[in-house]
């Protein structure tokens, strides 16, 4: 079974939009720095790559489910253009509504997915996010857990390790 390195998107791989905006056009979407060579080392490390990101404007009709997967696509492309390579995407659309559903983080079903289709070992398998909601999403289905930090803020969190952005907790995890 292979190991995993699942991130959240928004916060993560790209900038997040200001609080209650959401990206759901691609000129919004602005790669963070060192993204893509914080997934060349993943990739290099022989972990799989997964996005699993809450994507509640799809819920509330901001975005279709269409364009919100031609976003993913591009993301894809430009990362691969610069052999950075994600394995699939996982989103929840839904609402953040009490038990809407199973996927919606903190829930740990578009992990458990993941696991099922991609024959990955959830306790050898780590998680990135940005907020606490990631952090427990990990712990529920059984992985290692790393939080990305606003730099110059002083926050309090259950992760196992935290970072000031991706490519400082790709190098983390790989001197685990």
């Amino acid at each position: 079974m292979r190991r995993a390195v699942f991130l959240d998107r928004d916060g993560v791989i790209n900038r997040k939009a200001p609080e209650g905006q959401y990206v759901t056009r691609w000129q919004d979407f602005e790669f963070l720095p060192q993204v893509a060579e914080a997934i060349q080392l993943l990739n290099r490390a022989e972990f799989a790559v997964i996005i699993v990101s809450n994507q509640r404007c799809v819920a509330k009709g901001l975005i279709t489910t269409e364009n919100l997967e031609a976003i993913h696509r591009r993301m894809l492309d430009q990362l691969a253009a610069v052999n950075a390579r994600i394995d699939a995407v996982y989103y929840c659309p839904h609402d953040n509504t009490p038990s809407s559903c199973n996927c919606r983080k903190p829930a740990a079903g578009m992990l458990l997915q993941a696991a099922l289709d991609h024959s990955i070992d959830l306790s050898r398998s780590w998680i990135v996010g940005d907020s606490d909601v990631d952090v427990e999403a990990g712990r529920n289905a059984g992985c290692r857990t790393v939080r990305i930090l606003r730099r110059g803020v002083s926050e309090q969190t259950t992760a196992d390790q935290t970072a000031d952005s991706l490519y400082e907790a790709a190098r983390q995890i790989l001197s685990e």
